[in-house]
């Protein structure tokens, strides 16, 4: 059988991750000098865990999806790849016979966010300076 010519030998589209693959995405912003910004905290619900976590403990999931206004399966995508990251750490209990997973901001993750915002600091005092 002939494969498409949109697909890889892999069986992943083209331009797209194979299941099971990350792919570390960078934006690159020469004026700065830095090679790239952090893909994996860049993205919205990302980085609101990252940085409710920061200044958090620990959140539930419960606690996160309220703060963050999302849907459970939006959160949970979003704090899987944090997790494949090791910027973000799940401990998984029972209260009773209800699920609880809480999360926490791993090392990794706090210095992965403190780039970040250097990085965006950065990026806004070179854009007010022209």
């Amino acid at each position: 059988m002939a494969r498409s010519s949109a697909q890889r030998p892999d069986g992943a589209a083209r331009g797209r991750t194979a299941p099971g693959r990350a792919r570390e995405m960078h934006v690159s912003y020469p004026v700065l000098g830095t090679p790239s910004l952090d893909r994996i905290i860049h993205e919205r619900v990302r980085l609101g865990i990252a940085s409710a976590l920061a200044v958090n403990e620990s959140l539930t999931f419960n606690e996160l999806k309220s703060l963050l206004k999302t849907s459970d399966g939006n959160l949970s995508v979003h704090a899987r790849r944090l997790e494949e990251a090791q910027y973000i750490v799940c401990t998984k209990s029972f209260a009773g016979r209800v699920p609880k997973s809480e999360y926490r901001l791993t090392p990794a993750g706090r210095k992965a966010l403190e780039r970040y915002l250097d990085h965006m600091e950065a990026l806004i005092r070179a854009t007010r300076e022209r």
